[in-house]
């Protein structure tokens, strides 16, 4: 993998004495923690892949459940998981648990921010205004709404809005295994945005319907995110939690863990 590649070298040029490792050496092996957060629609579930691979290669991986009730009940219940971290922590959100990062992420304990063709907002911009300024090809026909007031997707659209690269079995229990999501959740600002202080990556999926991927150039480029493109549906992080593991990697590589990221 890359990010281990980049590790290792830096690891034999301290061993080498290097004084230019010397000053990386903040970067090998001190972020550890990795903390997922799903989007809506979704439980923590889909991280199934990518928790399997980061923990193979040595990460203590955490995997939120947002109850999906609220932009400041999700905040909490990430700022929970990322309180029960014993160090320096890398926070990696997909779709709308982008927003959600981009405040809890202001924690101390996060020292880098991953979006994974998720919402990157700025302080003041909500879910829904941000994603109508670069709609997606998904119809608004297509998102159904509860009688209190909660967002799903039709399940005989999702597969094609969402999950078309997902083997038709694993996209057709997904559709009918939704956790709908509060409207509220998308109309509620964004008080903090992480992003300003801290490095972040943006994964881009290529063929995303939900996210236009023009947005997620837009957005990852005001934060100067360090950008990646993988050709996939809304889902990347399940259909190719191999390239998702590697962006991750990458961060806890670079990130120092008294925070910033190695230039």
């Amino acid at each position: 993998m890359a990010a281990d590649i980049l590790c290792l070298v830096l690891a034999a040029l301290v061993l080498a004495g290097s004084p230019a490792a010397k000053a990386a050496t903040a970067a090998i092996g001190t972020v550890k923690n990795i903390v997922l957060v799903h989007g809506a629609i979704t439980d923590g579930s889909g991280w199934r892949g990518v928790y399997e691979i980061l923990t193979r290669d040595g990460y203590h991986v955490s995997v939120v459940q947002e109850p999906l009730t609220g932009l400041a009940d999700d905040v909490a219940a990430t700022k929970r998981v990322i309180d029960l971290q014993d160090g320096p922590v890398i926070l990696a959100g997909h779709s709308y648990g982008g927003t959600i990062i981009t405040v809890a992420g202001a924690d101390p304990k996060v020292r880098a921010l991953v979006y994974v063709a998720a919402l990157q907002p700025d302080r003041g911009e909500t879910t829904n205004r941000l994603a109508a300024s670069m709609p997606g090809t998904v119809p608004a026909s297509d998102l159904k709404q509860t009688k209190d007031g909660f967002i799903f997707i039709d399940p005989t659209k999702f597969t094609a809005d969402v999950a078309a690269d997902l083997p038709r079995p694993e996209a057709e229990f997904m559709a009918n295994a939704q956790v709908p999501v509060a409207t509220a959740a998308f109309d509620a600002p964004v008080t903090v945005a992480a992003w300003h202080h801290k490095p972040s990556y943006g994964i881009i999926a290529t063929e995303d319907r939900e996210l236009n991927p023009m947005l997620a150039h837009w957005m990852y480029r005001r934060s100067r995110a360090k950008i990646t493109q993988i050709k996939a549906s809304h889902l990347v992080y399940i259909s190719h939690p191999g390239a998702v593991a590697r962006v991750i990697e990458r961060a806890a590589c670079e990130t120092r863990a008294n925070g910033g990221a190695d230039p």
